[in-house]
């Protein structure tokens, strides 16, 4: 089933030499930039991550250090992929938990300031937990109707990115109004709701350092916008600061926003400080 398409929609996936945001670094990216008139553009290649590849994760994708010795690093590639997403939204397998935050940071090491928080980001895998709760395989099967094994090699971010592909439409055509007689379990093959059910927090920067917490009233009651909705601010999820707001914490203590650009947090975290920061400056 075709997705009903505002703007261009990257499905993607990454590989990569472990999970960790600060440390790690991308060894394979794939990609398909499915165009508003369904024409899809394909993207696949090799990341020198400039650190050796752990053996675990050699075994885990095939990839091996000799597949990347040659392969641009991604401060080489950043610009190229840069303008090829721009303007688009994203879509993958667990990819608000781990690709989104991961390739965010790899943009921002390389000097690039991508800009997430201008795409709509839908998750296929917290689609499919909260309609079905299973795996990427299980998703493959349950919507798609074979098994993944028999068309696809497990770990690879190529064909990964293929199954998520046939999943995410699978689920749209599954959930339509055609195929559900219960509306709960009814998902509108639009971008923006999709990418709002596939939400799994309230974080404000990818690491969840920071999140979102609705304004209340003294009695506690919830403040509510000009479109009646919940009016929210952010506030810190760690440290000293817990529970504070950040615009607050910024003003009565400036040295925090130090201490946090000094130390091992991700650039996604720093990022998102600074522009509340400057935000602030410029709401005087």
């Amino acid at each position: 089933m075709q997705l009903n398409l505002t703007k261009p929609l990257v499905i993607f996936d990454l590989e990569t030499t472990g999970l960790d945001l600060v440390k790690d670094r991308i060894i394979q990216i794939s990609y398909i930039k499915v165009n508003t008139d369904g024409k899809e553009e394909r993207g696949n290649f090799f990341i020198d991550p400039e650190k050796e590849i752990p053996q675990e994760v050699e075994e885990l994708t095939g990839i091996t250090n000799d597949d990347v010795a040659n392969a641009p690093t991604f401060k080489e590639k950043a610009k190229e992929l840069a303008e090829i997403f721009t303007g688009c939204d994203f879509a993958g397998f667990n990819s608000n938990r781990f690709d989104v935050p991961m390739l965010a940071e790899e943009f921002l090491r390389a000097g690039v300031d991508f800009d997430f928080a201008k795409s709509k980001l839908i998750d296929a895998q917290n689609i499919f937990h909260k309609m079905e709760k299973r795996n990427l395989a299980a998703a493959y099967e349950f919507y798609c109707g074979r098994k993944m094994e028999d068309d696809f090699t497990a770990h690879k971010a190529d064909e990964d990115t293929e199954a998520t592909w046939r999943v995410l439409q699978g689920q749209i055509a599954m959930y339509s109004e055609d195929n559900q007689n219960d509306p709960e379990r009814v998902l509108k093959n639009d971008i923006a709701e999709l990418a709002e059910f596939s939400k799994m927090n309230d974080f404000v920067d990818f690491a969840g350092r920071i999140i979102w917490k609705n304004l209340t009233d003294k009695e506690g009651n919830v403040l509510l916008d000009e479109d009646n909705k919940p009016r929210r601010h952010e506030v810190f999820n760690f440290g000293k600061y817990k529970g504070w707001d950040v615009a607050e914490v910024l003003r009565k203590d400036p040295g925090f926003y130090s201490w946090i650009l000094s130390n091992d947090f991700t650039y996604n975290t720093k990022q998102v400080l600074t522009r509340i920061r400057l935000r602030e400056f410029n709401n005087r």
